[in-house]
């Protein structure tokens, strides 16, 4: 069970939670005043890190290695060589140095809360300061949830046992967003990409308990696969399910075939294809056996008369590997996956086998992250957006919004300038994507209307229960606005994430609070390394509304065509070469990138840094950048970019980014961008014959010179 159940389609948004009453009294209870017992965070643990003495930490360069041969190595050698991955992470770099840092803000104000203290209960209401508190502190008690056991699935487990019928399956089955259950064709609510001023409802393909379709099929992953095949059955022991070992080849059997059938992550990024409108009769026919009507009304959707399908062709063939397999199957199908998405929320044998599983086996990831860390994260997944209103009035200066703003507009009027001069797009499609471009709207910081958590019970002593809560708030959350305008000042990240997003439907770029700190945001370093780091960052959003997929909806946020034929084949050639080049990356033997999956990625790294260099030189004015420690401005921008990608992770993390992941490989993100730049040749000096030389008449030209 995930503690928030988000919709299963943002809309291919590209990126760098029952009553009104809260269960806890003000005072404080055993539970509050053992979350409360921890030490405070140290105040240096709360400051916002600094790189060198210009916004760039010199001493992690590795001056040995030349430019040309490996940008990744001559910028970040010597801080990989020096650099470990902590044992509660599968992986480490900048960017989770910040989250690190955004993790201790909220802790402090999470442990503030559950003690009763939160120094800002004026940027709250409706108790959402006691919510924050006791959703921390029933996290927490983790002596509650090992005397709890295996009590808290029960009712769930129940619901199953009870099942007769397949129909009966298909309805526990449409229970799923609103409960624990999983479904083979799940269903969500997403803004309508053709119609982007309303919402529709939404369904896919799903069943699978593995990262993606290939640990299935792939022998790469066969011992992987063989590892699932003991956690199913483990889980099934510890939830008191028959014949646990028999249930777990058999579900896993179901779940390959199930495999099989699914679309690959690369088709299933075409937004075209995957936008099929269908009404419950067309439904019905195309999946004999699933009756439509009823699995939407158990899902909370009664009289939807119209279903955007996604992965249309695997439909029928799910349908199909649904009624073949026996009922009892399908019930301990059902049975793990509740005791699975529950594991974390239960005890230390729950806990301990999810671990040794998902993070350990499938990440690399050698110690479990302390209770403090997963309650953190648990919070934020509860009442994310009142964590986010105490975490801005401590950490948002309004200084650092209007810098924002201002790096912002240079970004776009560099790209307005780069479409005005392509030689390659045709005037008419000139028009439109200027047009486009002029529409972009510019969310920073965070939201202008906070969510509003009045209706969500949260008690301090009732950790699975705040799951399931906080799963069923979403849901009715999202039904209820089904038939209302879509709300445009949404966001879908809370202001402590350090992350960023472009959504198409909103023609929005979106950068919440956490990320604008160094090493991408340094008010006090060289305006070279920001343009590098947080400029590159804009410009990789700007850039995804004209990637592969962005490009695709116009300047309302509309998925139709507005580009010449003869155009469109102009920038699909340029993006075929683009994903040969990085398909040729192999960072283990046999293992490559996928320059389909990490297409949209890879367009808006490459747009991002030409981007930040093309603003970079506006910014001067004419001037001659100033020469730092015998670096030019423009190398100051290149390593800047290069040093936002610092990172160290875990072979099998990275094998499982390979199938899963639309971003490349952090290393591939420098050394794979700047081959396409001719500004980079010129900053370092590269020829022909260095490592990383692309030859003028192969490098891609798309939204770069």
């Amino acid at each position: 069970m995930t503690p928030v159940r988000r919709n299963i389609l943002l809309a291919a948004a590209g990126c760098i939670a029952l009553g009104a009453a809260l269960g806890v009294t003000p005072a404080l209870s055993a539970t509050h005043k053992a979350a409360a017992a921890e030490a405070p965070v140290p105040a240096a643990d709360l400051a916002s890190p600094k790189y060198g003495t210009w916004g760039f930490d010199v001493s992690g360069m590795d001056p040995s290695v030349k430019p040309g041969d490996d940008f990744f190595a001559y910028a970040n050698g010597k801080w990989a060589a020096r650099t470990e991955i902590p044992s509660d992470r599968a992986r480490f770099g900048n960017f989770d140095k910040l989250s690190v840092l955004s993790e201790n803000r909220t802790h402090a104000i999470d442990m503030e809360a559950a003690a009763g203290k939160l120094k800002d209960p004026q940027s709250l209401k409706n108790g959402d300061a006691a919510k924050i508190g006791a959703a921390y502190a029933s996290f927490m008690n983790e002596a509650l949830a090992d005397k709890l056991g295996a009590a808290p699935l029960q009712p769930e487990l129940a619901q199953i046992r009870a099942v007769k019928t397949k129909d009966q399956l298909t309805a526990l089955m449409g229970k799923g967003n609103h409960a624990s259950f999983v479904s083979v064709l799940p269903v969500g609510i997403t803004v309508d990409a053709k119609d982007p001023k309303h919402y529709a409802v939404l369904a896919a393909t799903g069943g699978l308990g593995l990262p993606d379709r290939d640990y299935y099929l792939q022998a790469a992953f066969a011992a992987k696969k063989a590892k699932y095949l003991a956690y199913v059955e483990q889980m099934l022991t510890l939830a008191g399910w028959p014949k646990p070992a028999e249930n777990a080849k058999a579900i896993v059997d179901f779940e390959t075939r199930l495999a099989e059938v699914q679309w690959t992550r690369v088709e299933r990024r075409d937004r075209d294809k995957t936008y099929n409108p269908a009404s419950p009769a067309e439904l019905d026919a195309l999946t004999p056996g699933i009756d439509w009507n009823r699995y939407l009304a158990a899902s909370g959707l009664p009289g939807t008369s119209r279903v955007i399908v996604t992965t249309n062709t695997a439909f029928p063939k799910v349908a199909r590997i649904y009624a073949d397999t026996p009922l009892d199957t399908l019930k301990a199908w059902q049975a793990f996956h509740v005791a699975d998405g529950a594991a974390p929320y239960l005890s230390k044998p729950f806990v301990d086998a999810n671990f040794a599983f998902r993070a350990k086996e499938l990440s690399g990831q050698p110690e479990q992250r302390p209770r403090w860390k997963r309650a953190v994260a648990f919070t934020d997944s509860m009442v994310g957006e009142s964590v986010g209103r105490v975490y801005v009035a401590r950490y948002f200066p309004p200084e650092s919004k209007a810098k924002m703003d201002s790096l912002v507009k240079d970004i776009q009027t560099a790209l307005k300038a780069r479409i005005e001069k392509l030689d390659w797009m045709s005037d008419p499609t000139k028009a439109k994507a200027l047009e486009k471009l002029s529409k972009f709207t510019v969310k920073i910081g965070y939201t202008a209307t906070w969510r509003d958590y009045s209706k969500l019970t949260i008690k301090a002593d009732d950790l699975y229960g705040n799951v399931a809560r906080a799963q069923t708030f979403e849901w009715n959350r999202q039904v209820a606005r089904l038939h209302q305008p879509v709300d445009k000042a949404e966001w879908n990240m809370t202001p402590q994430t350090v992350n960023a997003y472009y959504n198409p439907s909103n023609n929005e770029i979106v950068f919440p609070a956490a990320i604008l700190a160094a090493p991408f945001f340094d008010p006090d370093a060289d305006p070279a390394v920001n343009y590098g780091g947080i400029g590159g960052v804009i410009g990789h959003e700007t850039s995804h509304g004209f990637d592969d997929q962005g490009r695709k909806s116009n300047g309302d946020g509309v998925l139709t065509d507005w580009w010449t034929p003869e155009d469109t084949a102009k920038f699909n050639t340029q993006r075929d070469r683009l994903g040969a080049q990085y398909s040729a990356f192999e960072p283990y033997p046999g293992a490559h990138v996928q320059g389909g999956l990490t297409m949209g990625e890879n367009i808006g790294d490459m747009g991002g840094l030409s981007l930040a260099l093309d603003a970079y030189h506006t910014y001067l004015h004419g001037r001659p950048a100033p020469v730092i420690d015998g670096l030019t401005g423009d190398q100051r921008v290149f390593l800047g970019w290069a040093q936002v990608w610092r990172q160290k992770i875990r072979e099998d993390a990275l094998r499982q980014g390979l199938v899963s992941d639309p971003h490349s490989p952090a290393i591939y993100r420098v050394n794979g961008t700047i081959r396409n730049i001719a500004g980079w040749y010129e900053a370092f000096g590269v020829k022909p014959g260095d490592k990383l030389y692309v030859a003028p008449d192969q490098r891609v030209h798309i939204w770069v010179q």
